[in-house]
């Protein structure tokens, strides 16, 4: 979250970055600091070193220019501080109590005070990419030198993210305004060493035990460094950047699972022509139907009634129109990236340092609406394309849509009943990505004596995005198993080479091909576990080349 305004000369006596950071006596690359560095600088950082953080337990170290900005915007900071005005953040109090100045003796206690005070979420913790993902937007925000901290303060968040240390933090607390201010207040808290955290090898423990088992001792917060912790959209950014990655992934995926029952139900491939895509320009559209062609190829099953014998007229909608709903999704998708890679090229706090003029300046650029308004609107489209692939799923289930396949899939219908429950399991995910769906962002609650009258809670919607992307992973993963078992009993017809190739990593995994029934969670459980690892989309693109 780094904006050009903090870039400057490296000069000589800067800190250098061959390590996480060497500012004060007591900084250095904390122990186990893991191999993969991702460097943070005054430029945004990318999705790639998100994930890498977050989900790989990549290092963290701060660049050159970032020591130099910090130098910059602290030097500011320090000479408002001895300044006889009162400045909001520096020498006054927050939010409703902004009115009082607070002497020099008392400054250090107001910054502890804040962090101690704003670290009440409650609820089930917080998953660790996510945190992690959190504290690393947190300090690109911070390595601008838009905020004023001290680099050595930086340094230790820094430290913090290398040892694997992850403060604990509560599902409940945030409104998205302000900043995520209570779940970043409890990664502040860490920093400080006291409240919870689970070290790298994920056990429970007093903050600082782990800071003192990674040879890192607490931070003492100076004037502003409370308040730069923890004034940021860092939470919510970092759930949107998480759901875009899944999603992109999960989106390609569902285009193999729709090819997969188009080939089973006897559909065809007629639709998705590129001229006929050409009349509608919409690049998801394009793309998704290019995936299903792609897939489709080479299918003798897709051959065996393509002559003039075939009497089928047009396919139904959740057939034919499956490029135009995956590629509405996917057309979200890239706006909600848009949208959070102008965030990550932000810096987020209140007030801002401006090095220009030497300003500090109250704003209101925490405001979580435009990162509300996209994680609302992926909801939406996640629900709805859950629900396209549960109507193929139930379509391949039912004799009178399925064009000759048994009842439910069934060995021997009636005795057995095959797929029946499963096709319920993804019904009533779809029904709860539906009430997912609802917005979170046209809410708001006033809060801080009417001071924050208007909140985005963009959290809440970041929350809820998390829960539709393992529901539709799991909806996906549920059409894929049901048309693998479909393409079996088409034999002696031969599916696509891709998409035999899904049937076969299925199978090799402990997902058996048709027969009397048995026990179906398990191989549910694979399948899922195959469509979010990505392999199901790895066996694919073996076969067809990379996808879109």
């Amino acid at each position: 979250m780094n904006t050009p305004l903090a870039r400057g000369p490296v000069r000589p006596g800067d800190a250098p970055a061959a390590d996480v950071a060497v500012v004060g006596a007591d900084v250095a690359a904390p122990k186990g600091t893991p191999r993969q560095t991702v460097t943070v600088g005054t430029g945004p950082l990318s999705f790639a070193q998100v994930t890498a953080v977050a989900r790989d337990g990549a290092g963290v170290r701060l660049g050159d220019d970032a020591f130099s900005a910090l130098e910059k915007g602290r030097a500011v900071v320090q000479e408002l501080a001895s300044a006889s005005t009162p400045t909001y953040g520096i020498s006054t109090g927050f939010g409703a109590l902004a009115t009082r100045h607070i002497p020099p003796d008392l400054r250090a206690a107001l910054q502890r005070s804040l962090v101690r005070s704003h670290a009440v979420g409650s609820g089930p913790e917080v998953e660790r990419e996510v945190v992690r993902a959190m504290m690393l937007l947190r300090l690109s925000t911070l390595a601008t030198g838009h905020t004023g901290v001290r680099a050595e303060t930086a340094a230790r968040l820094a430290a913090l993210l290398s040892a694997g240390i992850t403060p604990v933090v509560r599902e409940y607390g945030s409104l998205g305004c302000s900043g995520d201010l209570a779940p970043l207040a409890h990664c502040a808290l860490a920093l400080m060493g006291e409240g919870e955290v689970r070290d790298a090898s994920g056990t429970l423990m007093p903050a600082a035990e782990a800071l003192a088992a990674a040879g890192l001792r607490p931070a003492e917060l100076h004037e502003k460094e409370g308040l730069a912790l923890i004034n940021g959209t860092d939470g919510m950014l970092a759930q949107l950047v998480l759901a875009v990655t899944d999603l992109r992934r999960l989106l390609t995926t569902l285009d193999v699972a729709a090819a997969m029952s188009v080939e089973a139900l006897l559909g065809t491939d007629r639709a998705f022509a590129p001229d006929i895509q050409a009349l509608r320009p919409h690049p998801g559209q394009a793309a998704s139907a290019a995936n299903l062609t792609a897939i489709l190829a080479g299918s003798g099953v897709v051959a065996s009634h393509r002559g003039p014998h075939c009497t089928r007229v047009q396919d139904a909608y959740s057939l034919r129109c499956s490029p135009q709903v995956h590629g509405a999704a996917r057309d979200t998708v890239a706006h909600a990236a848009t949208v959070a890679g102008r965030e990550l090229a932000a810096a987020v706090d209140n007030p801002a340092v401006l090095h220009g003029d030497g300003r500090v300046a109250s704003n209101g650029n925490f405001h979580g609406a435009p990162v509300a308004y996209v994680l609302d609107f992926l909801a939406i489209a996640t629900a709805d394309v859950a629900s396209i692939s549960e109507r193929r799923t139930d379509r391949l289930l039912d004799t009178a849509r399925s064009h000759g396949l048994p009842a439910f899939l069934a060995d021997d219908p009636g005795v057995d009943s095959g797929y029946m429950i499963v096709q319920y399991t993804q019904a009533a995910v779809v029904a709860e990505l539906k009430r997912l769906a609802a917005p979170a962002s046209v809410d708001s609650i006033p809060t801080s004596a009417m001071a924050e009258d208007h909140v985005s809670m963009g959290w809440g919607a970041a929350r809820k995005l998390r829960r539709a992307v393992d529901g539709l992973t799991r909806v996906v993963a549920i059409e894929i198993l049901t048309a693998a078992r479909a393409l079996d009993l088409r034999a002696p017809l031969e599916p696509a080479a891709a998409t035999r190739a899904v049937v076969a990593l299925l199978r090799s995994l402990g997902a058996d091909g048709p027969g009397p029934d048995r026990y179906l969670a398990p191989e549910v459980d694979r399948a899922v576990a195959l469509v979010g690892s990505g392999a199901v989309l790895d066996a694919v693109e073996s076969v067809t080349g990379t996808l879109s």
